[in-house]
Parts: structure tokens; C-alpha cells; sequence
């Protein structure tokens, strides 16, 4: 494995720890990250939309310019929405 690839893969670990860590000790953020992933979920732009306003009402801060983590964070929140949907 090369260098960058070992240094992308660490860095992206390091924040998803970070993350994982704000949502054990602050159990309302997966609880309020989901509703507003509901909330907008079919809207134009809804990625960008649910990361800001996750932003603006958790400690989790999603910047404009998004990591790889953060890709994954919103791609596993889709994934929940798409599981609680085939239940229904």
C-alpha cells in the first residue's frame, strides 16, 4: 500500500474515531441527525442540505469541502433511511 493511500486511510479513521466518540457521549445527535436526514431527504441537493443543517444543530460539524469520512457519515445515514423504508 502506498504512503498516501496508508495517510488517507489513517486520517480518515482518526476523524471517524472523533465522530464516534460525539455520538457515544451525546446520544441525541444520531437521534437528531436522522430527523433531519428525514426531513430533507427527497429535496434537491439533499446531501448538501442535511450536512448543513447537521452542522448548524449538533456538535458535528460537516465543512463546505467534504472528507472522505464525511462522505461515508451521509452514505450510512441514506443506507438507515433505505433500511427503515423496506420495513414499512
Amino acid at each position: 500500500m502506498s504512503t498516501s493511500v496508508e495517510s488517507r486511510q489513517a486520517k480518515m479513521i482518526d476523524e471517524l474515531r472523533v465522530f464516534i466518540k460525539k455520538v457515544l457521549s451525546e446520544p441525541t445527535i444520531a437521534v437528531k441527525s436522522m430527523e433531519i436526514a428525514r426531513k430533507h431527504r427527497n429535496e434537491p441537493n439533499a446531501n448538501e442540505i442535511i450536512a448543513r443543517e447537521i452542522s448548524a444543530n449538533t456538535t458535528i460539524r460537516i465543512p463546505e469541502s467534504w472528507s472522505e469520512a464525511d462522505h461515508m457519515f451521509l452514505d450510512i445515514i441514506h443506507e438507515v433511511l433505505d433500511d427503515e423504508e423496506a420495513l414499512y
